[in-house]
């Protein structure tokens, strides 16, 4: 789970994909196929010392939408209460939590040790659920997993953020 520097076209970029300038922008997290940056790593705390408990943040707008789709259909409801049923399950979420933690931990040790998407208990994002599946790789978080599996070809159509002045740049879709 390695990020890779941030190029001047990748800050560029994920600045497109948000619609405005990235904040504690740490490392490239994630390429989707198309090469451009779908997920980033953030620093655990803003500039201004603010504590930033997201350390994995899904940018690409439609990876964002596939991921409020998602939400919006329930899957979140769903696999929460699988979890409660489902041992195995849940002691995947949980090691997932604990890597996400160790992960963050490993940059700065945040004062109140606030979560991603929920974990270890809830089922509360996807984006953050699914940007941690995709920086970890496969096998990590299987409720990330999931999401990244049923969100489908976001990258079908072809890069989100064109250079400016191209018509072709996708915002929040």
């Amino acid at each position: 789970m390695s990020s890779s520097p941030v190029s001047p076209e990748d800050r560029e970029i994920v600045a497109r994909q948000l619609g405005r300038p990235p904040r504690a922008l740490a490392g490239v997290a994630h390429r989707c196929p198309c090469g451009q940056p779908d997920v980033v790593e953030t620093a655990p705390r803003l500039e201004d010392g603010t504590p930033f408990p997201t350390l994995f943040y899904l940018t690409c707008p439609r990876a964002s939408a596939a991921a409020s789709r998602l939400e919006s259909a329930g899957r979140m409801r769903e696999w929460q209460d699988e979890l409660g049923t489902d041992p195995e399950l849940a002691a995947g979420y949980q090691a997932a939590h604990d890597a996400y933690l160790a992960a963050r931990d490993a940059k700065d040790v945040l004062p109140t040790r606030a979560t991603a998407g929920g974990m270890p208990d809830r089922v509360k994002c996807l984006h953050a659920l699914a940007g941690h599946a995709l920086a970890a790789g496969p096998g990590v978080n299987p409720i990330g997993d999931r999401a990244v599996e049923e969100m489908g070809e976001w990258w079908a159509r072809g890069p989100c953020a064109l250079p400016e002045g191209d018509d072709a740049t996708e915002g929040s879709a």
